[in-house]
């Protein structure tokens, strides 16, 4: 069981950036997915979330800017980014609870991808 995450790169300030992250393996069911992000010299913090009824919750920093969803028969969970700001400048992770059996869940983590912001 993995997660797969893409789509960073290098974008001005202002502009949009959207991320993916796909699930594979022998899932039965995902439960939250979201996504953290982790700049230089910080400590990871949360992004966004989203729950298997498409229930969200974003940090403060990012509301009105950033959208999570996810498509529940790809097991991919997305994140689209406007406004982008120099200080969003991070490697972003997606993150999952996973059953491979139920009623067990456990956490994984992507790979990372990096998104930066010039000014």
């Amino acid at each position: 069981v993995q997660l797969q995450a893409s789509g960073g790169g290098l974008v001005q300030a202002g502009g949009s950036l959207s991320l993916s992250c796909a699930a594979s393996g022998s899932i039965v069911s995902i439960n939250v997915m979201g996504w953290y992000r982790q700049a230089p010299g910080k400590e990871r913090e949360l992004v966004a979330t989203i729950t298997s009824d498409g229930s969200t919750h974003y940090a403060n920093p990012v509301k009105a800017r950033f959208t999570i969803s996810r498509d529940n028969a790809r097991n991919t969970v997305y994140l689209q980014m406007n406004s982008l700001r120099p200080e969003d400048t991070a490697v972003y992770y997606c993150n999952a609870d996973m059953s491979t059996t139920e009623p067990f869940y456990r956490n994984y983590w992507g790979q990372g991808t990096l998104v930066t912001v010039s000014s």
